[in-house]
């Protein structure tokens, strides 16, 4: 009887999804969707997404998984494709399996139909940072329930009682934020890349000047002086960054216009607040509306 038991739980456990994910922010939407998976996040808040190491324990970490939860649009290009051809697992090197890319479930902002190295570095396929946006999480949530249930049709009912309770309490918390930042509609920010696209997008924040003269490139000089120009102009309301990003830039601008810097958590975990995708909306909106 001891034994039955035993295969018994070592089949349950056999069953519960094994989800590498390539971003904090989808590490917490599958642990909303699939709270009994194994859930291993490649980076944390305070890493570059565009910029990770194929390191070993990654490498181990893929090569277990079931499914391969990234942003996509090219977002992991420089390093996802070598994690895939060093881990060998066949049930996570394409989307018709167990890899997924947020980005192929919404429509993203900013698609190029011509990137170049002039440029810096583009996305031709939208700005990937689409986790600020819940309207388009949502989207996300739904499209991952999906995926789950194909990959472990049995849990598919437990998949979907875990979306709709996260749908419930998301739209519940939607229009609490966009009335908490009702104020920020129409101001203006500098702000380093375009990691918060979609958040400005969402709420009616303008993004006048980025402390990058070209995406990837990092502030310099003479790009730091017109951006004091700007700022003379006496409308921006701050100077953002996220958890991940070089302060420095922010930093000097800030002492030479008097624009307040804030350091926006990127991602779950950016911050001691940001514990859950909740908790990283509810941060960032009031860090926001505290400098308005």
């Amino acid at each position: 009887m001891g034994a039955l038991c035993s295969a018994f739980l070592t089949s349950a456990a056999n069953a519960q999804l094994n989800v590498f994910a390539c971003e904090p922010e989808y590490a917490a939407l599958a642990q909303e969707i699939a709270p009994e998976a194994k859930i291993y996040s490649a980076t944390s808040a305070m890493q570059d997404p565009h910029l990770v190491q194929a390191r070993p324990s990654l490498i181990a970490k893929m090569r277990q998984a079931d499914l391969v939860v990234c942003a996509g649009a090219d977002l992991e290009i420089g390093w996802l494709p070598m994690l895939q051809m060093k881990a060998s697992n066949n049930k996570v090197r394409s989307t018709d399996n167990g890899l997924f890319y947020a980005a192929e479930h919404i429509d993203t902002l900013d698609k190029l139909e011509h990137v170049d190295r002039s440029m810096g570095d583009v996305h031709a396929k939208g700005n990937p940072h689409l986790h600020f946006d819940p309207r388009r999480m949502l989207q996300v949530a739904n499209a991952l329930s999906e995926k789950m249930a194909a990959l472990d049709p049995e849990g598919a009912a437990g998949y979907q009682a875990k979306l709709t309770d996260f749908t419930d309490r998301w739209q519940q918390a939607i229009p609490k934020w966009e009335e908490q930042a009702a104020g920020l509609k129409g101001k203006k920010v500098i702000a380093y890349h375009s990691s918060f696209r979609y958040l400005f997008n969402w709420l009616g924040i303008e993004q006048v000047a980025d402390l990058e003269p070209k995406p990837g490139i990092p502030p310099s000089s003479s790009h730091l002086a017109k951006l004091v120009n700007r700022s003379q102009e006496g409308d921006v309301m701050a100077i953002l960054v996220t958890s991940y990003q070089d302060e420095r830039g922010a930093n000097w601008l800030g002492e030479r216009t008097d624009l307040p810097v804030l350091i926006l958590p990127m991602s779950v975990g950016g911050n001691s607040d940001s514990t859950d995708l909740f908790s990283l909306y509810d941060s960032v909106i009031t860090m926001l509306t505290e400098v308005q």
